[in-house]
């Protein structure tokens, strides 16, 4: 009776354990699969990444657009677009940029109250990975005359 008790009990955990280890390797097989249906991120490729406005008076705006394109099988949603300072306006595509498609974000600088040299930082937030790429806007404010 014992031994048909042992025998049934060594059985019974050799039946749990190769199934547990069939449920793991589902298990595995469902993380790798929901891993593969999982979007790549997005590509971002700009133009250009600084433009120089040169050299303009105090009080000028100066306006430059930024192309780029999405270099990426799936939609370019970008979320935001941030300027270093309150004079710099970004204005950025609010509907998603399909694959291989153009697009353009124009920022606007406004040098009224600046002299010097400046250095305007965009920084884009977009579904891209790093999630933030930027952009510069530089040149140089001379005083009005």
């Amino acid at each position: 009776m014992k031994k048909l008790f042992l025998i049934l009990l060594a059985a019974g955990t050799l039946s749990a354990c190769n199934n547990s280890g069939k449920s793991a390797e589902g298990a595995t097989a469902d993380t790798n699969a929901a891993a593969t249906a999982k979007a790549d991120p997005a590509i971002i490729k700009f133009n250009e990444e600084s433009h120089d406005f040169g050299k303009i008076t105090e009080g000028e705006k100066v306006t430059y657009s930024f192309k780029f394109y999405n270099g990426s099988m799936q939609p370019l949603i970008i979320t935001n677009a941030v300027a270093s300072c309150g004079c710099t306006t970004p204005n950025w595509p609010k509907t998603p940029v399909l694959p291989g498609k153009e697009g353009v974000i124009s920022v606007t600088f406004n040098s009224a109250g600046k002299q010097g040299l400046q250095d305007k930082q965009i920084t884009v937030t977009a579904n891209t990975d790093p999630a933030q790429s930027v952009v510069h806007l530089i040149g140089e404010v001379l005083p009005k005359k």
